[in-house]
């Protein structure tokens, strides 16, 4: 593995990142061979930060974990201690997972510095290379921990450290476990002052570059967001014994429910809005049962943020006659809500004008995915730079990424640095 890692230096800068993600997808980095799976405080994610902390130690970087596992590698500017451009991702993944979602961004960001190390180049601000532990929430029920602390937008710890995983496993224990400690969760909150401007490169998730046949493309905003867990609750009883006039299948009830969402969204399509139930489950689940109760996710986004609570209203509506015909109890948790969050228009410009130097096109063009930049909008300007990936597929080992379009996102980031630096000048 070792070989391999040495081997990387010899590559361009974004093939570089690219090969990175590539070793990323296989253990130690994953929690399985047969597919990539990196959660949150495992021994892949374990994995992952040692290997970071050593590639951001190699340029220049001082290195430092904070309290919620988000790993940091600080490139200092002319000043110690000066406000920071932040360049940012995840690093955790879904279960069989693809290898750019989140990664690539942190290695295009580490492939920026390492350019600027090697060239002894300091700059008026400092550069922040974060590698947020958390975004995606596939082993606790909450996305973006790492990231929300950081912009202070979590205000109850407690709530948070009792977080369990599908083992039982509490996320404070789970830090005790990383040698991190729970009890200082609140000090991952960064001072608004302390960040100059947030910047995320981040695979696109969607075909439309791939439509325009372009590598590049600036986000305008991030799709507002609403997660609810859907408890439905019927009775338990023969299959073969009960009429079918007499039930109440809370699975039944649901699989209904999760056609009337499904509807419900596609009349709000042209607006751009989307609803997902991603995951069900069923008890006592046997089938010569009945199900008596049964759970399932319900997502909502919208670009819009009070088109997105009109849809939940009228959805949670409509799951609850659904229900009362069927005589089954329904119940909603609320388990997160992002608003949307538009990217600032002068670092966008900022980019546009890095690509338009680049004889690129200035692609405009809205994620309905939500990333680490939304949350860290609350604490600073922040832009966001979209890679094609091929067939704009995501969340899938298919996912795949062209290394010469990792070279131009180099290359757009760095002169977006550079235009950084003289607007601050």
């Amino acid at each position: 593995m070792e070989t391999a890692l040495s081997n990387i230096e010899v590559l361009s800068p974004g093939a570089r990142a690219v090969a990175r993600c590539d070793i990323f997808g296989k253990p130690p980095y994953s929690e399985t061979p047969a597919m990539l799976t990196r959660r949150f405080l495992t021994p892949a994610h374990t994995a992952a930060i040692a290997s970071l902390q050593r590639w951001m130690r190699k340029a220049d970087m001082s290195v430092t974990l904070d309290p919620l596992g988000n790993l940091i590698g600080r490139y200092e500017g002319n000043t110690a201690g000066a406000p920071a451009l932040v360049i940012g991702s995840h690093i955790d993944t879904v279960r069989d997972a693809g290898r750019y979602d989140g990664a690539l961004g942190v290695m295009l960001g580490l492939s920026c510095i390492e350019q600027l190390a090697a060239a002894k180049r300091r700059l008026p601000f400092a550069i922040e290379l974060v590698a947020f532990g958390d975004e995606e929430g596939s082993r606790f029920p909450s996305a973006m921990i790492g990231s929300r602390a950081m912009a202070g937008l979590i205000s109850d710890y407690a709530s948070i450290a009792a977080l369990e995983d599908e083992d039982g496993v509490m996320l404070a224990d789970a830090l005790e476990r990383f040698g991190l400690d729970p009890s200082s969760m609140s000090g991952t909150a960064r001072a608004p002052e302390s960040v100059l401007a947030y910047l995320e490169a981040h695979i696109e998730q969607g075909p439309q570059l791939e439509a325009e046949d372009l590598a590049l493309g600036v986000v305008t905003g991030i799709a507002a967001q609403l997660r609810f867990r859907v408890s439905f609750t019927g009775t338990a009883g023969h299959a073969g014994t009960t009429p079918m006039g007499l039930r109440q299948d809370a699975l039944a009830c649901a699989a209904e429910a999760i056609l009337a969402i499904e509807e419900m969204a596609r009349q709000q399509a042209v607006h751009g809005a989307v609803a997902t139930v991603g995951s069900i489950d069923a008890k006592p689940g046997a089938a010569n049962v009945i199900a008596g109760e049964t759970g399932m996710s319900l997502d909502i986004r919208a670009l819009d943020g009070t088109l997105r609570d009109e849809m939940a209203r009228h959805m949670m509506s409509c799951i609850a006659d659904i229900a009362a015909r069927r005589n089954v109890g329904v119940e909603f948790e609320q388990l997160q809500d992002l608003p949307p969050s538009p990217c600032d228009p002068a670092l966008s410009g900022l980019l546009e004008e890095a690509l338009g130097e680049m004889g690129l096109p200035p692609f405009r063009l809205a994620s309905g995915a939500g990333h680490d930049a939304a949350a860290l909008a609350a604490i600073a300007p922040m832009a966001m730079l979209f890679i094609r990936c091929a067939g704009g597929i995501s969340h899938n080992p298919a996912e795949a990424v062209d290394p010469a379009d990792a070279d131009l996102a180099v290359e757009a980031m760095l002169r977006f640095i550079d235009r950084l630096e003289a607007s601050t000048a």
